[in-house]
């Protein structure tokens, strides 16, 4: 029997999720002979890839260089607006359309990460894979799509709010009411629960951004 392998990252998605784990962080230029030597592919791919990045604004030109791009406050206010109604309404469309199984595997996975509430960058991943997971159960391509971009756009965030102190124990409990919601078949409630979860994440991610300057000065 021929063994069936894993259809192996382009380099657009290697690059995608270098920068998603803080390998490569705004600012930082990107060099096609380097990535090529990195991922151990031709430079044109690579270039293909950036350009591609570039065009979506994950990439910013200064010059004849490449650098990741990074959020100015009203990007960033402007991108939490759309992730809240996106994600909200994923939370809606899941609370009517997911099956028992997708409800079940939600539910496995806010449990698993109680374990993680003391790795800020574990449980970020974790994270991701959660919303993932609930904008599957919304059983809507053209709104999985969407938010594919917009957590695209959030890879540019150099820091998790998830590190901020208290919010690993907030996001924990944010998680099982989404659920709840969503086994309740509670569309208005489900939706609800998971835009307060991400105005929380925002609140958070503001409170970080002052601190921030506040230590620069």
């Amino acid at each position: 029997m021929a063994e069936h392998k894993a259809p192996l990252k382009d380099a657009y998605d290697l690059i995608l999720e270098a920068i998603d784990v803080g390998v490569y962080r705004p600012g930082d230029r990107l060099v096609e002979s380097e990535l090529a030597d990195r991922f151990g592919v031709s430079r044109t791919p690579i270039r293909e890839a950036l350009q591609r990045l570039e065009t979506q604004s994950l990439l910013t030109r200064d010059g004849r260089s490449l650098m990741v791009a990074s959020l100015d406050h009203t990007q960033l206010a402007e991108l939490y607006v759309v992730r809240g109604e996106l994600e909200g309404l994923a939370a809606r469309l899941a609370a009517v359309h997911a099956t028992p199984e997708e409800i079940s595997v939600l539910r496995d996975m806010a449990a698993a990460d109680r374990a993680l509430a003391d790795d800020p960058k574990a449980l970020s991943r974790a994270n991701r894979r959660f919303h993932k997971q609930i904008h599957l159960a919304s059983h809507n391509r053209f709104l999985v799509q969407q938010l594919d971009l917009v957590h695209r756009s959030m890879a540019l965030l150099a820091t998790t709010s998830l590190a901020a102190e208290g919010r690993s124990a907030g996001t924990l409990a944010e998680h099982d009411e989404i659920v709840d919601a969503i086994a309740a078949r509670d569309s208005g409630r489900a939706y609800k629960a998971l835009r307060d979860h991400i105005s929380n994440a925002y609140i958070t991610r503001l409170k970080l951004d002052a601190q921030a300057v506040e230590a620069a000065e």
